[in-house]
């Protein structure tokens, strides 16, 4: 059973898991060095437990112990009640939603175990915005993307607003780092995939006329927002695809782009 500790000073060593969640590059740092990540919110806590992380300690406010007490009395680790001022203060922000967890992570898988057992994947290329790699992971598990692969550069998808803006999918979807790029590409192609490359290019052909649901095993590319793929990543796709715009706009947000291309890629064509 887990202990339920008051804390008062917002310097305790015990909290330092939580100090500074708004320091984007401090995190980005120092999470993936000391294996750890941070679970945001009730639903989101549950999930990461469901998904098999090991938690080490809780950050709750006083209303949210009864709520989570289910989980305070089946684990080991500490919970720290504490102030919703003090939360701020450790935190740097105000904790809206009461619950914070310290997870610990799990090894990452290779891409190449990924491969052997997926037929649809998504690839992404210096994706480095925490809400769109968030919003792209909870497409994937909704629309049954089986694995993700990241370019060395992408963003951190345990990172707190990633997991955040994922609703917890990033715990769904396994995903794997490409050692190197674009030449890990490669490997996905030898695995029996078809690189699709997603850019609003003119010379790329319609996702409705590429009928990518039909094919074998699909990796479907997606860039950066504003910038899109890279020149490299382009030419080592096997082809290029878009989704049809109307009214003059040229494309989407890279998160809402990747949810329509999940459709065709997984499910069916988009709808007209």
């Amino acid at each position: 059973m887990a202990s339920l500790i008051t804390v008062e000073d917002p310097d305790d060593p015990r909290l330092a898991d939580y100090t500074g969640l708004t320091d984007v590059e401090l995190r980005r740092k120092r999470e993936p060095a000391e294996g750890l990540f941070i679970a945001e919110g009730e639903k989101v806590i549950r999930r990461a437990k469901e998904a098999g992380y090991e938690m080490r300690s809780m950050l709750l406010s006083a209303k949210w112990i009864d709520v989570m007490r289910d989980v305070i009395d089946e684990l080991p680790a500490p919970v720290y009640a504490v102030s919703p001022e003090l939360a701020e203060q450790v935190t740097g922000y105000h904790v809206h939603r009461g619950a914070l967890a310290s997870m610990q992570r799990k090894p990452l898988p290779t891409a190449g175990e990924l491969l052997r057992s997926a037929r649809r994947v998504v690839v992404m290329e210096s994706v480095n915005d925490h809400t769109n790699i968030g919003a792209i992971f909870r497409s994937a598990a909704a629309l049954g993307m089986d694995a993700v692969l990241l370019s060395p550069d992408c963003a951190d998808p345990l990172y707190r607003r990633s997991v955040k803006v994922s609703m917890g999918a990033v715990f769904s979807v396994p995903y794997a780092r490409l050692e190197t790029w674009p030449k890990g590409l490669e490997s996905v192609r030898e695995a029996g995939f078809t690189l699709l490359a997603l850019t609003p290019d003119d010379k790329a052909r319609s996702l409705d006329e590429a009928a990518p649901h039909t094919m074998d095993r699909v990796a479907l590319m997606l860039g950066a927002e504003g910038d899109g793929l890279s020149t490299q990543a382009l030419v080592a796709a096997d082809e290029w695809v878009r989704i049809p715009m109307s009214h003059g706009v040229d494309s989407l947000n890279v998160g809402a782009a990747a949810a329509v291309a999940f459709y065709a890629v997984a499910t069916g064509r988009p709808r007209s």
